[in-house]
């Protein structure tokens, strides 16, 4: 029996040390499994004398043993020299001229987002940011909006379902600006907001906007026209004149749009401007309708309050004179890199 063992396990490491990888289970099976050649001496140990047994039986799990070592040692060795390739392989040059890597620049629109909130933190605003995804309730309902009015179409607006939408204007964040915080408020929120605009040179179904809002007791239009003003004139230049046009917006009442002059001719006429001498519309504004903020749970007898919005794009193409509103999303770095 010492012999067959002997025998066995020098044919079994003969083998091991000719193998491959991908040999080795099969040998660990074939000598080691349940139906393995060490399986069928054990059921030879019924021919072995009683005071033989327990020696042939410890021989047999020494055997085994290092028989398994043996095996794990290999697969160990194999497994050793293919993470030394792969390192080899993968071996990353930190000596590479550092020079020749292409960096790309701060977004347009980036730039112009923080600027805007940062001036707007200056004159004592804090920011407030708002979710994408909007209820039709902050979206439209609490901001006085028809029930027939063309902006609830689902040809104007992304609906998710009846109650959820993405928000077609960063107003609803006025609206949960009002319902948590008591007067006095002064307010800014940027962010990208949507809707079903067909793309030309001035829109896109995605774009960004920021609105402001203050509420406290007295505050008219003539608190709002300076705000702007001062906003205009610090943000694209002294020499940039406003226009205020009577406008309607459901949650503002009186209501304006604001017009700037014309970034190439600075308003003396040219074909930019197609001899106006105004560029385009600029940003939405009005006196808070009192109807909004008895919605938000605010005395509109007690206090008033103004508000604006403007596209962050629009503003963006006015100050850097981009014609066309494409070139913001195109990601052409030849664009990007003029920033």
């Amino acid at each position: 029996m010492r012999e067959l063992i002997s025998n066995l396990k020098e044919k079994i490491l003969s083998e091991i040390k000719d193998s491959d990888k991908n040999t080795l289970e099969e040998i660990r099976i074939k000598y080691l499994g349940k139906k393995g050649e060490f399986t069928s001496i054990l059921r030879n140990m019924a021919n072995v004398s009683k005071e033989e047994r327990p020696k042939i039986g410890e021989l047999i799990n020494q055997t085994k043993t290092e028989i398994e070592n043996k095996i794990n040692d290999k697969i160990e060795f194999f497994n050793k020299k293919e993470l030394e390739k792969r390192i080899k392989q993968e071996t990353i040059d930190v000596t590479i001229n550092k020079k020749f890597i292409d960096m790309g620049h701060r977004h347009p629109l980036n730039q112009t987002m923080e600027e805007l909130e940062n001036f707007f933190i200056s004159m004592g605003f804090s920011i407030i940011d708002g979710p994408e995804i909007e209820t039709v309730e902050n979206n439209f309902d609490k901001l006085n909006s028809p029930m027939d009015h063309p902006s609830r179409e689902m040809s104007d607006t992304f609906y998710i379902d009846k109650d959820l939408l993405l928000r077609t204007h960063t107003s609803p964040v006025q609206i949960r600006t009002m319902l948590s915080t008591k007067p006095p408020i002064k307010m800014v929120s940027a962010g990208r907001t949507f809707r079903f605009d067909e793309v030309d040179d001035t829109h896109s179904p995605m774009f960004h906007q920021i609105e402001g809002l203050v509420v406290d007791e007295n505050i008219n239009m003539s608190n709002l026209i300076e705000t702007l003003n001062t906003f205009i004139k610090e943000f694209f230049g002294e020499d940039m004149q406003t226009r205020y046009r009577p406008h309607y917006f459901p949650f503002t009442e009186p209501s304006a749009e604001v017009d700037v002059s014309c970034f190439n001719c600075k308003g003396k006429g040219c074909k930019v401007c197609n001899g106006t001498g105004w560029s385009m519309e600029l940003l939405g504004c009005g006196m808070v309708h009192p109807n909004v903020l008895e919605a938000c749970g605010i005395d509109s007898k007690k206090y008033s309050g103004f508000a604006f919005g403007m596209g962050i794009d629009r503003i963006t193409m006015v100050k850097h004179k981009i014609n066309n509103i494409r070139l913001l999303y195109d990601n052409d770095k030849r664009f990007l890199e003029q920033f």
